[in-house]
């Protein structure tokens, strides 16, 4: 067998290849958008991609698996129910899936979304070798099954689903069985999911909370609260993983810009995205611009504050504007038009477009707060103030933000903070993008607030 797991950090995700290396067939689970590492790896293994198979429509990523058809001739294959407007060969369940001497069973999951399944890996009779099991069971979490809720199924029928699907599918499993989830750590697919890439059933089924001895009542309570909220792209990048859309390019040619065509660009509605640290966004930056740093969750802060199909220039510390652009493009932000090359050239040239992002440490914040009208905006996610906030701070959550807009008050001063000072440069710099007068974030975040003694509230 020839087994292969992908870690794609931005995104928190894993795919996988599995293959056979007496046949030479394989076939890759859940690819990212940019397939290159797939087909490589085929090549240098003697090895034919032959299938995709997805364990659900994804909504926290575009897949790869239109590129993978494209490059390949793959067939594509979802669990039952599923339906898309391109060739799809669902897979039944229970169905056998043969390489040769490697085979993949289908089990149908059905929690998460109705037409998720996870893949059982058999090497050879006996015990399964392991099984992917998408966002259906993680590594100390199962998926959430909330994020469908909007397409006519409630999040308490998912939830019960997902308590059968555990249960009769994947607790039935030998607890030696390797577990292989679609996310680790840090993916919105979930909320308590540990680092690690791989456990076992009997490893799970001892640690992992939600499948602790319980009622089926007591679990949809338990996988139903404290949800944090779907980042604002999600809905349409599930909606793309259903459709035809254009394909990744193999190659593209970056497209400088100029200042006066990125001013003209804002003036047009576009978005201009500032992927340097929100300490050099702060000494000086475009008016206008958002600053979503790129040493982090990129595309995800991209993706709640800019809006899908929004035109989008780059502005990234020099080098790295493939690396925004490719990263945009995996969560189907492909209108990308160019970057505008050495920042701080630029500003220097044309000073009157220049703006520089207010920081304000917490200590400070306490002290100007009380003589002044100010509007605090905690844009952390709903679990994450339970320990508290700021008096009188509004809980508007960064993936919230731009629908939140019409509750705030774009003239009173404003102070943004999350839990240690990154979400709350993307928001800040949003919020300035979007006409507010006077935006400033907290330094540190609110555990610089609690580091520094300061009294801790109930949110609003």
């Amino acid at each position: 067998m020839f087994f292969r797991q992908y870690e794609l950090g931005c995104l928190s995700l894993y795919s996988y290849m599995v293959g056979d290396e007496t046949t030479g067939r394989a076939v890759v689970v859940d690819p990212q958008r940019d397939v290159e590492q797939y087909l490589s790896d085929a090549s240098s293994n003697g090895l034919r991609i032959e299938r995709v198979i997805e364990t659900h429509f994804h909504a926290d990523f575009v897949s790869g698996h239109l590129e993978l058809a494209r490059a390949t001739g793959a067939v594509i294959s979802y669990g039952p129910g599923a339906e898309a407007d391109f060739p799809i060969e669902v897979l039944a369940a229970g169905q056998r899936v043969a390489l040769g001497e490697v085979e993949l069973e289908i089990r149908h999951t059905p929690g998460h979304t109705p037409e998720s399944v996870s893949v059982v890996i058999w090497e050879r009779p006996g015990d399964p070798w392991g099984v992917l099991t998408g966002d259906t069971l993680f590594i100390g979490d199962v998926g959430r099954p909330d994020l469908f809720a909007s397409a006519g199924m409630s999040a308490e029928e998912l939830a019960r689903s997902l308590f059968r699907s555990l249960h009769s599918q994947l607790l039935t499993l030998p607890d030696s069985t390797r577990v292989f989830p679609a996310h680790g750590a840090g993916s919105a697919c979930g909320r308590a999911m540990s680092s690690a890439p791989s456990s076992t059933i009997g490893e799970q089924r001892r640690t992992n909370y939600a499948l602790r001895p319980m009622s089926e009542d007591d679990f949809v309570a338990a996988v139903t609260r404290h949800q944090p909220v779907a980042p604002a792209y999600f809905g349409f990048a599930a909606d793309t993983n259903r459709h035809r859309h254009d394909l990744l390019p193999e190659h593209v040619e970056g497209v400088a810009l100029t200042v006066d065509q990125v001013v003209d660009h804002l003036s047009a509605g576009g978005a201009v995205i500032d992927g340097r640290s929100p300490q050099a966004f702060a000494s000086g930056s475009l008016r206008g611009s958002i600053n979503v740093p790129l040493d982090g969750r990129f595309a995800e802060y991209a993706g709640d504050v800019v809006r899908p199909g929004q035109p989008i220039a780059l502005v990234t510390d020099p080098g790295r504007e493939a690396e925004a652009r490719t990263r945009l493009s995996r969560i189907g932000f492909d209108t990308v038009i160019g970057h505008l090359p050495d920042i701080e050239r630029a500003l220097a040239e044309n000073p009157g477009l220049a703006a520089r992002a207010d920081r304000i440490a917490a200590l400070d914040l306490a002290e100007w707060a009380t003589d002044h009208d100010v509007q605090l905006v905690d844009v952390r996610n709903p679990a994450e103030t339970e320990a508290g906030s700021i008096a009188g701070a509004s809980v508007v959550p960064l993936a919230r933000l731009l629908e939140g807009l019409s509750g705030l008050d774009g003239e009173r001063p404003t102070v943004v903070f999350c839990a240690s000072g990154h979400r709350s440069s993307v928001a800040a710099s949003t919020l300035r993008a979007q006409g507010f007068s006077q935006v400033a974030d907290v330094l540190g975040g609110f555990e610089a607030w609690v580091a520094a003694g300061l009294p801790v509230t109930a949110p609003s």
